[in-house]
């Protein structure tokens, strides 16, 4: 039994592909969720997805000027994810638009030019590529990038999260403080390009997000506390990552698909039989007798 379990678990990962696909896989799962709760909470959970699609216009450029440099695709990606950002914000502010639909129109915008860069410079497999990330591939050059910007946003998140949480509640009396909201907002925008972009060579500038927002609303269904979102995601996001790996290396599966389809049935199985707000939750609720704290 313990030989079966070793084989099934422990033996994938004496390869070197495996070991820094996990290191990176781990990285981001660290980083990555409790950005998607504060967007969760914040109302902007489908600007995430607008932001992975935003860089991929600079992704294709640093693809067209270096090839597949990690490191000149990443800075691309960085300066067009921000670009975007300031833009739809800047529309917003003239406009009096609402900046999530500004971000879903350069999102779209971005997303073609993207294809059309990497379609005219390159072949399908180069698209594949930037679009779906390869995380087996990662090298050590790609490892050290990943887990740099990673440790990066953890530590900047931890500096600003007071802030950002009274921003979330209460930006008035953020304002009262002396801080402005704007500003907390914008270093906010900006972790989540840096861990966008930290993502697409391993998932894909496609598939970046889902290690973001599937175990941040994956976990509302367990909890009610900040804290407690933010632990329950990471963990969720962990055994995605993992288990994804494992699923891919014994069924021959792309590894990407298999990590966000994994922290995806977390998400349905979550629906149905979470704790908060879930099928079986309602369901309990409305059969427990008035007056019991079931129903209340």
């Amino acid at each position: 039994m313990l030989a079966m379990l070793e084989a099934l678990l422990l033996a994938p990962f004496d390869y070197g592909f495996m070991q820094r696909a996990l290191v990176a896989g781990l990285a981001l799962s660290l980083a990555a969720p409790p950005l998607g709760v504060f967007l969760m909470l914040r109302g902007m959970s489908l600007i995430g997805d607008a932001m992975a699609h935003a860089i991929l216009p600079g992704v294709a450029l640093g693809f067209l000027a270096a090839g597949f440099s990690l490191p000149i695709m990443s800075l691309g990606g960085i300066l067009s994810g921000l670009l975007v950002a300031v833009l739809a914000g800047s529309v917003s502010q003239m406009t009096g638009h609402r900046e999530d639909s500004a971000m879903a129109s350069f999102f779209l915008i971005s997303l073609a030019a993207g294809v059309m860069l990497v379609s005219l410079g390159g072949s399908s497999v180069d698209l594949t590529h930037v679009l779906f990330g390869s995380i087996l591939a990662v090298d050590t050059t790609a490892l050290v990038l990943i887990a740099g910007i990673s440790s990066l946003i953890v530590v900047i998140l931890a500096v600003i999260f007071r802030a950002l949480v009274v921003e979330c509640l209460d930006p008035l009396f953020l304002r009262g403080q002396g801080v402005r909201g704007g500003v907390v907002h914008g270093i906010f925008l900006g972790l989540v390009v840096l861990n966008l972009t930290a993502g697409f060579q391993t998932l894909g500038t496609l598939m970046a997000v889902g290690l973001m927002m599937l175990p941040a609303t994956t976990a509302r269904f367990w909890s009610h506390r900040l804290e407690g979102l933010i632990a329950i995601a990471i963990g969720i996001a962990l055994v995605a990552s993992t288990g994804g790996l494992l699923l891919s290396y014994h069924l021959s599966l792309p590894s990407g698909p298999a990590i966000i389809l994994l922290a995806g049935s977390g998400y349905v199985l979550s629906a149905l039989f979470g704790r908060h707000h879930s099928l079986t939750a309602r369901w309990r609720r409305h059969a427990a007798p008035l007056g019991t704290p079931e129903h209340d």
